[in-house]
């Protein structure tokens, strides 16, 4: 297991983090968790931000300590992909910022508390600008694609986003589908691909842990993309859940070779695209 050595970085650390960045650069936060800069706003994408026993590292900032937040991104409603006490955190801390998620969960984010107002809910094919951002959602396939046969709306997204002429595709918790890669090839090309690798299994769908693409989907998936880079993820959160970043890479080597460029990330070390 490929693993990284962090330590928590409290506000004025992280605020010298981003304020020396150019853009646009990412920061990896662990899972599928991501921070990016693109042209003068500041994201984050499914930072799970909540201390719990059962990580097996610690959130790189905490909750509290995250602020200057544009737009917070969740790509389906699991608390590592939307950490909702720290969205409830982020709302005061950030007050500026909006949430962006599937619109299948906007009536249970307004029970919690959050105001429509700051809400942004996405559905498959839809497209918006906030923050001087071109925002794409496409439909994920959680283990299924659970499209809502009366409301026609996705519980799960990926998310292209578009700034400064560099196109960065998060593709969320997902299998691959039919008509998956059309969608996202008439999209454009990305610079950057972010891609679950954890796979699924008997044990782990029988636990009620739904699954994604194995590594060997993932890979392949890169190679008929062909990114600028490719980025693995969702692979060092939890024990039960994990994969090998390096048997993703050394796949994608042997099979693709240097026209797929892979980066392994580290916890908060600039990814300069």
């Amino acid at each position: 297991m490929h693993r990284t050595q962090q330590s928590s970085m409290n506000r004025e650390a992280f605020h010298d983090l981003t304020s020396r960045a150019s853009s646009p650069t990412l920061w990896w936060m662990g899972q599928m968790g991501f921070l990016m800069k693109l042209g003068s706003t500041l994201i984050s994408i499914d930072y799970y931000a909540l201390p719990s026993e059962n990580r097996q590292i610690p959130p790189p900032v905490p909750a509290e300590e995250l602020d200057g937040i544009s737009l917070f991104f969740g790509t389906h409603n699991h608390s590592d992909h939307m950490d909702i006490p720290s969205w409830k955190i982020w709302l005061n801390t950030c007050p500026g910022a909006r949430f962006v998620f599937p619109r299948a969960h906007q009536e249970f984010l307004i029970r919690e508390g959050f105001p429509e107002d700051r809400l942004i809910g996405l559905n498959d094919g839809e497209t918006v600008q906030a923050g001087g951002i071109t925002i794409h959602a496409v439909a994920a396939a959680h283990e299924f694609l659970d499209q809502d046969p009366e409301t026609g709306l996705y519980p799960c997204l990926q998310y292209i986003l578009e700034c400064g002429g560099k196109r960065i595709y998060h593709a969320g918790d997902t299998l691959r589908y039919e008509g998956m890669l059309p969608t996202l090839r008439a999209l454009g090309h990305f610079d950057c691909a972010i891609l679950p690798i954890n796979g699924r299994d008997a044990v782990r769908y029988r636990a009620n842990c739904i699954g994604n693409m194995t590594f060997q989907e993932s890979a392949d998936l890169a190679g008929e993309l062909c990114p600028g880079l490719v980025i693995p993820g969702h692979w060092d959160m939890f024990a039960s859940n994990s994969a090998d970043p390096t048997a993703f890479a050394d796949y994608l080597d042997a099979k693709y070779g240097p026209s797929v460029p892979c980066l392994i990330p580290s916890y908060l070390t600039p990814i300069t695209l």
